[in-house]
């Protein structure tokens, strides 16, 4: 049974700072909800509740249960959900059963669900999520995300025209027939677009949900414009669906999903029926220029506790200082300390990422295996290393922000700040990567000493916790003074020629620099 905690009335309003928008200033509090188990969640298809069970979740979050009670429950999803909720909580469980469970009843296969996402990584991490719950049902699902050839992703998304099936009809209205083939389309909005401009038989007109994850970036990037087309592409007017017969009589394809401005209470000047969405993100802004491009219908904000920023609940917070020249041996002698188990390190730049890589590279006999990821990498590099990461084959990945959203690595226990962060913001989605679903994890912070006061007011924005000062023994620090002297030079000196081929690709740029460098050759 769904039961909801008691709140009282200093809870009601978050202590933060007051939010512009209305709608945000009193959220339904997430944490007031308890988690449930799954045979008892109320309305859930027997079938979903068998497919979760297999995939070993026995019982909800509680952000899943209120995502339903909105959506599928009572709520009845009369309102856009925006959910703010901390990194590791369940979100996508959260949005993508009752979108399934919902679907689950269409007799005709069509595009009606959109869910769109920032990175390939992290939109393919929430296919699997769909895959796993969707079929049962009889959904399919797929990605545009440019993993395949264009041209593969519209064979798995576009039927072949069937008008030889249909001799009596005009060309015309063979075409209103639905060309889509599947119901959930999970992507990201650059091959999203593509499929927009140039995917012939492509469409939006049948789409009931929309799904914006991670939404505070998906609203700082443009993205090529993906938000105002798609929400431009589902405004159909009457007119768009009318066909005439030979006879000059006017036809309505009995498929279509026809939004007309209405008159409904709460529609007024809108279309009906609404494209109904739901966004979600650890980091909700409270911009409204920037919520305002969604054009939420009657907002409702789905907030965990009175803070605008959490962090997991079972995130222990460490920092330590050190000063800038001893802090590879201070991370070596940390990571030593943390035995081989799964670990995130992030720097603050590719170049720092890469540099820092190298020189470990450089120690011998280090009782951990490590790997850069970057973006500098070839896509297919990337996938190996995080699969090794995946699998235990490497301990410690080394990298910057793209390993920072949305990314689940199942038994990451730490993460390491390399440097000291710009943000709140970074800092959740970072320390979101471990204590996630209820398990416990730890993030380590290095500062300069100078840094400690603002790191410490930062960390208030987000959590009143404390975060504890770890120490590193100076012996353990000093035992590595002199491989990190013979390290270093070895660095400087890989570094060279990189910096070379940099250069010289440079002047390559430039018409006048090619010239002086071709006539310096004869």
């Amino acid at each position: 049974m769904v039961t909801m905690k008691s709140k009282g009335k200093e809870d009601e309003v978050p202590s933060d700072r007051v939010p512009h928008l209305p709608w945000m200033r009193y959220p339904v509090d997430i944490d007031s909800f308890s988690g449930c188990p799954v045979t008892s969640l109320p309305r859930l298809d027997p079938r979903l509740a068998q497919a979760l069970q297999r995939m070993g979740i026995e019982s909800f979050f509680p952000v899943q249960v209120a995502t339903w009670l909105e959506t599928v429950g009572p709520g009845a999803f009369q309102r856009d959900i925006c959910i703010n909720s901390p990194t590791g909580s369940g979100k996508t469980l959260a949005y993508a059963l009752p979108i399934v469970q919902m679907l689950s009843t269409r007799k005709v296969r069509c595009l009606r669900a959109l869910v769109v996402l920032p990175t390939r990584d992290l939109a393919l991490q929430v296919k699997e999520v769909f895959d796993a719950i969707a079929p049962v049902v009889g959904l399919t699902v797929a990605s545009a995300v440019g993993q395949s050839s264009i041209a593969d992703e519209i064979s798995d998304l576009i039927r072949k025209s069937k008008q030889g099936l249909y001799p009596t009809l005009d060309e015309d209205f063979v075409e209103m027939e639905p060309q889509t083939k599947v119901d959930i389309l999970v992507a990201t909005p650059g091959r999203l677009m593509d499929h927009i401009n140039m995917t012939k038989g492509f469409s939006l007109e049948h789409l009931q949900y929309l799904v914006v994850d991670e939404t505070d970036r998906m609203l700082r990037e443009a993205y090529q414009s993906w938000l105002p087309t798609v929400i431009q592409f589902t405004r159909s007017t009457s007119q768009d669906h009318l066909r005439r017969d030979t006879a000059g009589k006017t036809l309505i394809h009995p498929l279509t999903t026809i939004r007309r401005s209405g008159v409904e209470r709460g529609f007024k000047g809108k279309c009906f029926p609404r494209l109904a969405k739901i966004v979600c993100s650890a980091t909700l802004t409270q911009d409204p220029s920037k919520l305002s491009q969604l054009e939420l219908h009657h907002p409702l904000l789905l907030n965990s506790g009175k803070k605008r920023y959490r962090i997991p609940t079972k995130l222990e917070s460490y920092k330590l200082v050190c000063t800038s020249n001893l802090k590879p041996l201070c991370l070596i002698v940390l990571l030593q300390e943390l035995r081989g188990e799964k670990c995130l390190v992030f720097t603050s730049s590719v170049e720092s990422s890469h540099r820092l890589s190298t020189l470990l590279g450089f120690f011998e006999d280090l009782p951990f295996k490590f790997s850069e990821f970057s973006r500098l990498q070839r896509e297919s590099t990337r996938r190996k290393t995080l699969a090794a990461f995946k699998e235990g084959e490497i301990d410690v990945l080394i990298g910057t922000d793209i390993m920072a959203r949305g990314i689940h690595i199942d038994g990451l226990r730490y993460v390491i700040n390399y440097d000291m962060l710009p943000y709140v913001k970074t800092y959740i989605h970072r320390a979101g990567r471990t204590a996630r679903a209820g398990e416990s994890g730890s993030c380590f912070t290095f500062l300069r000493k100078h840094e400690v006061k603002t790191f410490d007011k930062m960390l208030k924005k987000a959590d009143d916790s404390s975060c504890s000062l770890r120490t590193l023994p100076e012996e353990s620090i000093e035992s590595l003074r002199p491989t990190f002297s013979s390290a270093l030079k070895k660095l400087e000196e890989s570094l060279e020629p990189e910096s070379s081929k940099k250069s010289k690709s440079g002047d390559k740029a430039p018409g006048g620099a090619s010239k002086r460098k071709r006539t310096s050759q004869k």
